[in-house]
């Protein structure tokens, strides 16, 4: 088998195939010095009134955060066409940043002011495939430990829907102070 000429976007031409394509805008990132005197917590439930930008990677994917509280953040996000792999399902990175984003946000959500996090382990495991129609999915993530210098969480992703579960994960996040504003 031959493979298709592809175009500059990759995908291959043929009679059948109809080019798609896809935009999104989003608002600058808020950056440590926007949050300068709140906690984690604050800063992500002014993202969830809509008061501070949700993150770039939100609108390039497709999912938003919807919920946050002490120890606990809740994202909501709809699989779609421009999210399949080859084999006709959502690509497990669309799973594995949902997760993520949950998982770092609820580490978030403890941080006192002054404190930041990023991952530096991400375990996931996809329990049943995510095709272009599946129905909105649900990403909660909870803190398991929230210590000075390292926290855990774990998040499960589950139909809004169907109320199933198609994948889980765990995460470890460094916790350091934020770097001085000059």
């Amino acid at each position: 088998m031959t493979p298709a000429p592809a175009t500059a976007a990759g995908a291959a031409h043929g009679a059948d195939s109809a080019v798609r394509s896809r935009t999104h805008t989003w608002a600058p990132p808020t950056g440590y010095a926007d949050g300068a005197g709140l906690s984690g917590l604050e800063v992500l439930q002014l993202c969830v009134e809509g008061r501070f930008p949700q993150a770039p990677i939100c609108g390039t994917l497709g999912f938003r955060l919807v919920a946050a509280e002490q120890g606990r953040a809740v994202f909501e996000g709809e699989p779609a066409e421009h999210l399949l792999n080859p084999m006709g399902t959502v690509h497990g990175g669309f799973l594995a940043t949902l997760l993520d984003s949950a998982l770092g946000s609820a580490v978030m959500s403890t941080l006192p002011v002054g404190r930041a996090y990023t991952t530096i382990q991400l375990g996931v495991h996809m329990v049943r495939p995510v095709f272009a129609d599946t129905p909105t999915l649900r990403c909660e993530g909870t803190v398991i430990h929230a210590g000075r210098t390292t926290a855990t969480a774990e998040a499960k992703v589950t139909g809004t829907a169907d109320g199933k579960l198609y994948a889980h994960a765990t995460t470890t996040c460094a916790v350091f102070a934020l770097p001085a504003q000059a």
